[in-house]
């Protein structure tokens, strides 16, 4: 049962040492894993349970509740287009519909090229900007039809660099030196107060 790549297994066992407990590294784990394969596969959620010490049951359960992780292959770029009620009083359904016109699919399908899964999609937190739509989880605000056109010519332009591939969220990755590190220190062997409650007890005497 090995899903990770011997690189990303390393920074798996990095990811773990930086929480008290190992189960709390679990959504970290879970987008590697999607960075990885671009989708969260069973096997990643079998080796990612006996990395933290859980049921791979358990990680489904974590991986289920949240929309951004896969759990079936989608394409290169995601779309997803709101329809909620700001966006849709400004357009977001006309403009899903041109959407699927444009790609030649129903939101929740993907291209045959892989390039493209459209979906349709709750709130984004934008709606001063409506329609909006985000491109694997990255707003594209006030998008016109044509806008929309424009979007998916430059994405499926094979040197397009501008949007990284579905999965991966930041394209730096994060490292915390050891000495910087604030320490994993497991609840059940701290039996001392936070530093910053005795300094705020010395401050007030």
């Amino acid at each position: 049962m090995t899903f990770f790549t011997e690189e990303n297994l390393e920074l798996a066992h990095e990811i773990i040492g930086r929480y008290p407990k190992q189960r709390s590294a679990m959504i970290p784990l879970l987008h590697l894993a999607q960075e990885q394969a671009g989708w969260v596969t069973e096997e990643a959620m079998k080796q990612i349970g006996v990395l933290v010490g859980t049921s791979s049951a358990e990680v489904l359960g974590t991986c289920s509740f949240y929309e951004m992780f896969k759990r079936h292959e989608v394409g290169k770029y995601v779309v997803n287009i709101c329809t909620t009620m700001s966006c849709a009083l400004l357009g977001a359904e006309e403009l899903l519909e041109h959407a699927e016109t444009r790609l030649g699919i129903k939101a929740g399908s993907t291209t045959s090229d892989g390039l493209f899964t459209l979906e349709g999609a709750e709130c984004q937190a934008a709606c001063t900007e409506a329609p909006c739509l985000q491109v694997n989880y990255r707003h594209q605000y006030r998008v016109t039809p044509s806008d929309f056109d424009q979007l998916i010519d430059e994405l499926a332009d094979p040197n397009n660099e501008e949007t990284p591939r579905h999965g991966v969220l930041a394209q730096i990755r994060q490292h915390i030196p050891v000495e910087r590190s604030v320490g994993a220190v497991h609840p059940d062997l701290v039996n001392v107060p936070p530093v910053w409650i005795e300094e705020k007890k010395e401050a007030n005497s």
